[in-house]
């Protein structure tokens, strides 16, 4: 949200100005002091830079080891456009654009701010907090595998076309960063370390919204899980079916349930394909999406999902489906985080899957009525310690794609919030947006 021109934006502005710089950083209703944040004000670079385009695909990337189905290999889904290859020169840019919080209206919140690393790129916040301390209005999903999302579109809902349309909207939000486009550029350009990054990764120094678009979704399609326990396992056998050699026999029971649960129940591979573990494309060329209603509700009544985008009656209540790959660590889950823990989320499709109009055909028994699966409590357990073998703790923790303005290697230990009691006059109330 933009204030007019007037003395209240001053004196606000003027308030947040002294604030910040002598008090520190506001987080939400939170207080974090310079010290504890351990940034810098500029990037801090290799002076090579990481090796982001040259990553090797796993074999079982490449190859589609299932069989029926809409199954493919995770490579058939790459949404890479022909005019935006992922470069190591482009997605180092990238970096420093996701992390830079000067890139909002305050200067307090990037897009790293909302997408964690050690959260495999989600907010462990059911709802994200913006710059003003407004909330969004979906959880924000996580990024890794964005790559293998064959429909290429973005959001919860599927609003954005692609990728590259996707990374400038959260700038435009007015809960979110605040900026226009315009202001955007001026604020990169205003900042002189992103000269010559600009010029590594197009040849010139000329900065403009379309470079920086470019430039951030290289780096978050570079975002590929590729080290888990499952791919280390996988690597040792021929096929997916067979038991992994590195896993215990609950993990490898867990697995089997989630690809062949039996008793005429659909797999759950069905809407998590390939060993990617990605949404797979769309049905038919004249579906409007290939995101799904899993049941969460019977009814939508405030989020009518995919269906604000299309206007297509049979997408209420229907989302997109995210990669699996780091679920671990990225709780709360669904598009408005309403569970807290993968045991939620299995339980929901053990007993509660609801008799939403557009839930999924799969979800469905041969009478019409939702099919629950039933799990015993040792199914439940092993199909959640089966999912935690997606977390890649190597990604993790991996420095190309952690923060360059910080000052150390070394994680911050997160600081203890203080509450802060924001002044009357200075109450903003920011409308929820969309994810």
């Amino acid at each position: 949200m933009k204030f007019p021109h007037t003395p209240i934006k001053l004196l606000v502005s003027t308030f947040t100005f002294f604030f910040i710089t002598f008090s520190g950083i506001v987080y939400g209703n939170t207080l974090i002091s310079a010290a504890q944040t351990n940034l810098s004000t500029t990037p801090n670079l290799p002076a090579e830079p990481f090796d982001y385009a040259g990553v090797v695909l796993p074999d079982h990337y490449l190859s589609n080891g299932f069989q029926g189905g809409r199954q493919n290999a995770a490579i058939d889904n790459d949404n890479t456009p022909a005019d935006n290859p992922i470069t190591n020169e482009g997605a180092t840019l990238g970096r420093v654009l996701f992390y830079d919080t000067k890139l909002s209206a305050n200067g307090t919140i990037a897009c790293a701010s909302c997408h964690l690393q050690e959260h495999g790129f989600a907010d462990p916040n059911q709802l994200s907090i913006g710059f003003g301390g407004g909330t969004t209005r979906r959880h924000s999903m996580g990024l890794v595998n964005a790559r293998f999302y064959e429909p290429g579109t973005f959001f919860w809902d599927e609003r954005a076309a692609t990728l590259e349309d996707q990374v400038l909207m959260p700038f435009q939000d007015s809960v979110e960063m605040g900026l226009t486009l315009e202001e955007l550029v001026q604020i990169v350009q205003s900042q002189p370390y992103y000269v010559p990054l600009f010029e590594d990764a197009f040849g010139d120094n000329t900065i403009t919204s379309d470079h920086i678009s470019k430039a951030l979704a290289q780096f978050v399609r570079s975002m590929v899980s590729v080290n888990s326990k499952y791919d280390q396992g996988r690597t040792q056998v021929q096929n997916p079916m067979a038991n992994f050699p590195n896993f215990t026999p609950q993990e490898n029971r867990g697995k089997r349930l989630f690809f062949a649960p039996g008793g005429g129940r659909t797999p759950c591979l069905g809407c998590h394909i390939s060993e990617a573990f990605v949404a797979p494309p769309a049905p038919n060329p004249a579906a409007t999406t290939s995101a799904t209603n899993n049941g969460l509700d019977a009814v939508s009544t405030d989020d009518l999902g995919v269906f604000e985008t299309t206007g297509n009656n049979a997408d209420i209540g229907k989302f997109k489906v995210p990669s699996l790959r780091n679920v671990g660590v990225r709780a709360p889950y669904m598009h408005d985080g309403r569970f807290d823990s993968l045991e939620e989320v299995v339980e929901h499709y053990s007993s509660g899957i609801q008799n939403h109009p557009t839930l999924h055909p799969t979800l469905r028994n041969g009478n019409g009525d939702p099919a629950n699966y039933d799990f015993t409590e040792e199914e439940k357990a092993e199909l959640v310690a089966f999912l935690h073998t997606l977390t890649d703790e190597d990604m993790l923790n991996d420095e190309k794609f952690s923060n360059p303005f910080q000052n150390t290697s070394t994680p911050i230990e997160t600081p203890t919030p203080v509450p802060i009691v924001t002044p009357a006059p200075y109450e903003i109330h920011l409308p929820l947006i969309k994810r």
